[in-house]
């Protein structure tokens, strides 16, 4: 499965930690073929208690937006729906993975794709980033933008953008081009001074 043919998704979430009975309030995803947009998703859900007013002023989700939104069962079957056979990613993924495994797992459903990480990826491909928070590698990358961060859906459009910006920026530097998502993994785990070599490795295959 090549690198740019994915689905990039992200949650908004009641708290940090399925585990301590966080849940998730809004899913947004972006589907990617050859690089291009071809679908997108995007739900509230409705986790069956009130958010945080912390949560609330963070997100812009507010408890009346979230009383009329399907339940987080609703809107995760449709959900593991949108994403089966798909490779996925998302910034910060070990986040986003534990949110998404838990909620599926409540309603017996799973998910075929494998998942990767692109914080983990940025990290090396731009070592030079000040930062690598997304509102950060939006503006490093200067890709186009004009939304409100920390909502789901344009989180996943953001960084579906710094995404191909990454994989662009690797066929410019390195000739690697239609790199795939199992490189793709293996980059994001390679120790920041061996990156250089691993990628003129790949450009030369």
């Amino acid at each position: 499965m090549r690198a740019d043919s994915l689905i990039i998704l992200d949650f908004e979430t009641t708290g940090l930690s399925p585990d301590m009975g966080d849940r998730a309030i809004e899913v947004g995803a972006v589907r990617l073929e050859n690089g291009d947009v071809v679908d997108k998703f995007q739900a509230l859900m409705n986790p069956g208690f009130r958010v945080s007013s912390f949560i609330a002023d963070y997100t812009g989700i507010t408890n009346l937006m979230l009383a009329d939104a399907l339940s987080c069962e609703e809107v995760m079957h449709d959900f593991a729906d949108f994403i089966q056979g798909s490779n996925l990613i998302a910034h910060n993924a070990s986040f986003d993975k534990r949110f998404l495994d838990a909620e599926l797992a409540r309603i017996g459903r799973d998910y075929d794709g494998e998942f990767s990480c692109s914080l983990l990826v940025s990290r090396r491909v731009f070592q030079d980033a000040h930062s690598h928070k997304l509102g950060e590698l939006v503006n490093y990358t200067r890709v186009e933008s004009g939304g409100e961060f920390h909502r789901a859906l344009y989180d996943a459009e953001m960084t579906a953008k710094v995404w191909l910006a990454m994989l662009e920026d690797i066929g410019e530097r390195y000739g690697a081009f239609d790199l795939s998502f199992e490189q793709i993994k293996t980059l994001a785990k390679t120790p920041k001074k061996s990156v250089n070599t691993l990628l003129m490795n790949w450009a030369n295959i």
